[in-house]
């Protein structure tokens, strides 16, 4: 069973915002924000639902980062 390490501390990634070049703030999975009970549903059946084809066939954990300065956010893959 694969695993994200970013989700399990096991790496942290860095990001600059796109817009504005500062320092983007990891905010957790982006399955996480979809309904009041995802945290806590099946990670595979939520991945099936989340409008991405590839995150459950190519094991892939898509998280949100968000940049405090300009309010830009990003959705970026994370390889499990």
């Amino acid at each position: 069973m694969p695993i994200c390490p970013v989700c399990n501390g096991l790496r942290e990634v860095f990001l600059l915002c796109t817009n504005c070049g500062e320092p983007m703030m990891e905010a957790g999975r982006l399955l996480d924000f979809y309904e009041n009970y995802s945290p806590y549903m099946e990670i595979d059946l939520v991945k099936m639902e989340d409008g991405y084809m590839e995150t459950n066939s190519e094991q892939i954990c898509p998280h949100l980062f968000y940049c405090s300065k300009c309010h830009n956010d990003e959705v970026i893959f994370i390889k499990e």
